[in-house]
């Protein structure tokens, strides 16, 4: 393998069929879930109703996160992706089924509420289990010296499935309807099904040790709160979302700041989304682990400055470049912090860091949420968002100080380790 080779991950037909089907998951449950925000706001009319929506997919996913985790680590891990996904086909499945006429025509409004809600609270339990389901067979997928290359191509697969699915999702309610929208969500479901059984069944690198499910969880949670370089990374990137995002009051800005309508609030969205997808492709070309912690802290200082501009900005144009940069410096650190997590896992404790992994992304996205909301409510929202991203820039330069082997890490080392290893 040709070093700084852009497609050493692509030269791996399994990993190329784990791109193709994450992407078919992750379009559809990010079209699903645009879809049921429709639906529910359309029979409820109340806003409110839109939050439990949230709420119900977040306690279980946050709650249940580190017995997946430890779950994960003992079970063979293709078997137990085509498990979710063939769970989550029925949850697709049953969406589609609440969403018929004769359903509608025949049940109380109330009634179907409560059975979306338990639907989506059924796919909160398995958002616990497919984080660290991925983290770990990725691993198992490509040779340790490819991590980042793979880490970055399956970052842009996510990032890309995820604003597309939404966009498509939009205009597919639009073209055909509620109802076939979901059933499309079904197949594109099933499709992924068939795909999970091209990858090979893969060892188990953590087999039965005796330990409890206490000990096992005590271990995990402590590896990462011991490990000053994942926890700082981690750290890094939950402190971004939650105080520097701005994502949930995007429809404020077009609103009232930048009189720019739906239009507008579309062109935010695109803004952030496609600076972020063009970054993830660019690292496939331009090799981020040199100077790994140093890029990884610019990046999120950069992300809090571009916020600063977007919240303090009144003009369109403005606003959009920097949601743009954002974008980039999001990208970036999005890409950098999977590759360290990547490579400073220890393989059979991938399930319980993917999990931890998957509490901090997750808090920081739905809190953030909560946070940007009740902020722009006491201080309106430009100050809101001015305020979050200064938070996220003293944070940043707390942790170059105070975290050491974060601000000096450089995974050139760790890669030449494993390729000495593999050869």
């Amino acid at each position: 393998m040709a070093k700084n080779d852009p497609y050493a991950a692509l030269r791996f037909k399994e990993f190329n069929v784990f791109l193709l089907l994450r992407f078919a998951l992750v379009f559809g449950w990010s079209m699903q879930f645009v879809v049921i925000e429709w639906q529910v706001y359309a029979l409820t009319e109340d806003p409110l109703s839109l939050g439990i929506i949230g709420l119900c997919e977040f306690l279980p996913a946050f709650f249940l996160a580190p017995f997946a985790g430890h779950i994960v680590d003992k079970k063979e891990k293709r078997n137990l992706f085509a498990l979710c996904i063939g769970l989550f086909s029925l949850i697709s499945f049953g969406l589609f089924w609440l969403t018929s006429e004769r359903i509608e025509s025949s049940w109380e409004t109330r009634t179907i509420l409560y059975g979306i809600y338990g639907l989506v609270f059924f796919g909160g339990v398995l958002r616990a289990f497919f984080g660290p389901t991925i983290f770990s067979l990725i691993a198992l997928i490509v040779p340790k010296r490819v991590y980042p290359n793979a880490a970055t191509w399956s970052s842009s697969t996510w990032k890309g499935a995820n604003v597309f699915g939404a966009l498509c999702g939009g205009f597919l309610i639009a073209w055909i309807g509620v109802h076939y929208t979901l059933g499309l969500i079904f197949v594109l479901v099933m499709i992924a099904l068939l795909l999970v059984f091209q990858i090979s069944r893969k060892p188990i690198l953590n087999k039965d040790s005796g330990e409890s499910i206490k000990e096992s969880l005590r271990a995990g949670i402590s590896f990462v709160f011991n490990d000053k370089v994942i926890l700082g990374a981690l750290t890094l990137d939950m402190i971004a979302v939650l105080f520097g995002g701005a994502v949930a009051i995007f429809a404020v800005f077009a609103k009232d700041i930048l009189d720019a309508g739906p239009k507008g609030f579309g062109i935010l969205n695109a803004a952030l989304s496609s600076g972020s997808i063009i970054t993830m492709l660019a690292t496939t070309y331009i090799p981020i682990t040199k100077g790994t912690g140093k890029k990884l802290l610019v990046s999120v200082f950069g992300f809090g400055v571009c916020m600063i501009i977007f919240g303090a900005s009144k003009l369109m144009w403005l606003s959009v470049l920097a949601l743009f940069f954002s974008g980039v410096f999001d990208g970036i650190s999005m890409v950098v912090r999977q590759t360290i997590l990547q490579l400073k896992t220890p393989d059979e404790m991938r399930g319980r860091v993917g999990a931890v992994n998957s509490m901090f992304v997750g808090s920081s996205n739905e809190l953030g949420a909560l946070e940007s909301g009740i902020a722009a409510r006491i201080f309106g929202a430009p100050l809101a968002v001015v305020l979050g991203g200064t938070v996220t820039l003293i944070i940043v330069a707390i942790i170059g100080v105070k975290n050491i082997p974060l601000r000096e890490l450089d995974l050139q080392e760790d890669i030449a380790t494993h390729e000495q290893k593999e050869t």
